[in-house]
């Protein structure tokens, strides 16, 4: 299975806010929207960050509550990690495990297309091996 499968049942929207934007703002975001991170947009669209849960916990951790108005450029993940439509759940499932981050950016050709979570893929799979075991039983019960 492949990430578009995810995303066709998940849906492509996806939240995002500028670099500039304070922390506290971004907080609020993710509490009323129930997600656990944000993809950080430049002007352009473009991905160039990604800030979760975890990034402002840590934050306010090292710097204190004063944190909360800095912009989120500051404590974003950079250097973010994408994958394609075309990319096999196995291989983020993987990508997502070795590097230890829950959400990862669907990106085409420079466009963000959607975001996957850690969640997501373990749904998907877990549903393929359920549908596996069933066309199982049917083929061993029809003999």
């Amino acid at each position: 299975m492949i990430v578009a499968s995810i995303i066709k049942v998940k849906g492509s929207g996806v939240f995002t806010i500028a670099s500039g934007c304070q922390l506290a703002e971004t907080a609020k975001l993710l509490s009323q929207k129930r997600i656990g991170a944000v993809i950080v947009t430049k002007a352009d669209g473009s991905v160039c960050g990604v800030l979760s849960e975890r990034d402002i916990v840590n934050a306010i951790a090292k710097e204190g509550a004063q944190v909360l108005v800095k912009p989120v450029g500051d404590f974003m993940s950079g250097n973010v990690i994408t994958c394609k439509l075309s990319d096999t759940i196995d291989h983020c499932m993987a990508l997502m495990t070795d590097r230890r981050f829950r959400h990862l950016p669907v990106v085409e050709e420079g466009q963000l297309k959607g975001i996957i979570s850690i969640g997501d893929v373990v749904k998907h799979r877990i549903n393929e091996t359920e549908q596996e075991a069933e066309a199982l039983r049917e083929y061993i019960a029809t003999g």
